[in-house]
């Protein structure tokens, strides 16, 4: 099989030909239909997770069918369409998962990251972790769910986002398109902070009816007047800075749930944050239930990422891109 391979922090990807790996004990084959290209991938070569098993495949947006089952596995069936996400696999043993939620397992491992992931005509998810696909759902277009889609969809629902609140989202990019749409569809009034008015018309068309440049206006007055603050801010940029001032955003006991970050010191207004109950956390991703949550959501509400579809010798060139900042949209590695 033909894959791109990242060989080390600062290296260019290497695209080369690898036997079909066999499924073991637990394990599912699947050949893959498409896998997106995400920003975590490009972490992944810039040397920002000190836990990469180099040699390593990237790509935890995958999408694709059942080709065979390891000993001991018996669902998904032989050619189900399916999807695989950021987390991997985990203990299975420690209390997080013992409760159902496998992505804060202290042992949990990432796809593309420390175990190969799917820029390759096959790959091995574990069982458990694989998960069907909806009826009627493009298997291309779906690729990007199984990270930004996940991660914007579980961020609300961590952050209590509901029908009635008022939702704000940093940044309309990968994550923070799907975020608005998402908001949109659970009945939420939306509003979109940014930096310049650029994506203005590009937001209100998702469902935004709020929309506030930074370089225009405070985001913590405007949000504050937008009927008394946001329930919800969802960062979907890499930027803490952004984030932390449309905290007094906030309607008192709303949340800022961090999807985006960076590296800056991250500093909040701890007098206003206690005065009105507050609160910040941060969002990993999801558990395989919460993918399948916002996969179905997803195909309930018509909600796909609008993307571009490249062949896998173009990976390294989309990564490029995206590290000059003139990448646009998602781009997905699409295999025949």
């Amino acid at each position: 099989m033909r894959a791109a391979v990242a060989t080390g922090a600062d290296q260019p990807l290497s695209v080369t030909t690898r036997d079909v790996p066999e499924p073991g004990p637990g394990e599912i084959l699947v050949k893959l239909r498409a896998c997106g290209i995400c920003y975590s991938d490009l972490n992944l070569l810039e040397g920002e997770y000190p836990f990469a098993a180099f040699p390593v495949i990237p790509g935890h947006e995958i999408s694709g069918v059942v080709e065979a089952l390891g000993a001991g596995v018996s669902w998904p069936e032989v050619g189900t369409a399916v999807g695989g996400q950021f987390l991997h696999d985990s203990d299975g043993t420690c209390d997080y998962c013992a409760g159902g939620e496998p992505i804060l397992c202290p042992r949990k491992r990432i796809t593309g990251i420390v175990v190969d992931g799917g820029y390759a005509e096959y790959t091995l998810l574990r069982e458990g972790f694989a998960t069907p696909l909806p009826s009627g759902l493009d298997p291309i277009a779906a690729g990007p769910l199984m990270c930004a889609g996940i991660t914007a969809f579980n961020g609300l629902r961590q952050a209590g986002a509901t029908s009635t609140s008022r939702v704000a989202v940093i940044g309309a990019g990968g994550i923070g398109a799907m975020a608005i749409r998402y908001a949109v569809a659970m009945g939420a009034r939306v509003a979109v902070v940014a930096r310049s008015r650029r994506g203005e018309d590009s937001a209100k068309a998702l469902g935004a009816e709020l929309f506030v440049a930074t370089n225009d206006q405070d985001p913590a007055e405007a949000l504050k007047a937008w009927d008394g603050g946001a329930n919800v801010i969802l960062n979907a940029a890499p930027s803490n800075s952004t984030a932390a001032a449309t905290v007094g955003g906030l309607a008192p006991d709303g949340t800022l749930v961090m999807c985006g970050y960076n590296t800056e010191p991250f500093t909040l207004p701890l007098p206003a944050m206690v005065l009105n109950r507050l609160h910040v956390m941060a969002n990993p991703s999801g558990s395989p239930h919460d993918l399948r949550d916002t996969l179905e959501f997803s195909a309930q509400h018509n909600i796909l990422p609008e993307i571009s579809t490249v062949g896998l010798d173009d990976a390294q060139s989309v990564l490029d891109a995206m590290k000059a900042g003139t990448a646009h949209g998602r781009s997905v590695i699409v295999f025949d």
